[in-house]
């Protein structure tokens, strides 16, 4: 495991909800910002890990404030145009034929694992995701106090993605996936009209790697303390307490 100290000087923004210059006027006690990309498999596993130890953190803190999770962009890819490439393509360029059959059979196991049936073999298109990360960051700034709108439209990007195959160059797919998972339609398609939206995550993604990001699932608790990698629930609800305890 690899943690990382968030300093405040790694971001010039200051500006609400950053994830590096927040800390203090929090109303909740504990705050989880996740960076991550939809097409990274790690991320989903990451994602049903963080679960497991929000689920451990409930049981051993009956009463206590709901941890926030919001969910950050990342592009793995960022050079993709916007229609994306076909995905034999990529992954014959990313690890050559032979080496990636070994590479998803591992992750498929994992998957397996942690109640995920990868199945790549249905993705045909390897798309850009910044419009994905666009309407994930709508959802997140449309959410309530229990923050499960983000949360629901990250898993429906998931899903669609690695279980269902779906096309994510396409807008009227990333509309129906959004949409489906509880955003409003129209916000849906405004967002994806609107370039500042884009730009958008395209800063906040800026952001993250100028604090040396360059892997993900990334997580970072209440700001300072950060975990890299899908590092299994026990190792995420410990980062937990000493976050809790940094704070304290």
């Amino acid at each position: 495991m690899r943690y990382y100290a968030a300093a405040r000087g790694a971001c010039a923004c200051c500006r609400p909800g950053c994830f590096v210059c927040m800390t203090e006027s929090m109303e909740i006690a504990l705050n989880i910002d996740i960076i991550s990309d939809v097409v990274c498999p790690w991320c989903y596993v990451g994602k049903r890990q963080i679960e497991a130890a929000l689920a451990l953190y409930a049981q051993q803190n009956p009463g206590a404030d709901k941890p926030r999770v919001t969910w950050k962009p990342f592009q793995l890819n960022p050079q993709l145009p916007a229609e994306g490439m076909s995905r034999q393509d990529y992954v014959t360029q990313k690890f050559g034929a032979a080496r990636s059959k070994d590479v998803y059979a591992r992750v498929t196991r994992v998957g397996v694992e942690h109640g995920i049936p990868f199945a790549f073999e249905r993705i045909v298109r390897q798309p850009n995701t910044l419009a994905a990360h666009s309407l994930i960051a709508l959802a997140g700034a449309a959410d309530g106090e229990d923050n499960g709108l983000q949360d629901r439209v990250k898993e429906a990007f998931l899903h669609a993605y690695f279980i269902d195959g779906v096309d994510l160059t396409s807008r009227e797919n990333l509309v129906a996936i959004a949409t489906a998972a509880g955003l409003d339609r129209a916000e849906a398609e405004r967002c994806l009209s609107d370039p500042q939206a884009r730009e958008a995550v395209a800063r906040e993604e800026q952001r993250a790697r100028a604090i040396g990001v360059e892997g993900v699932p990334f997580f970072i608790f209440n700001g300072k303390l950060a975990v890299s990698g899908a590092q299994g629930a026990e190792a995420l609800l410990e980062a937990m307490r000493q976050a809790e305890t940094a704070a304290a």
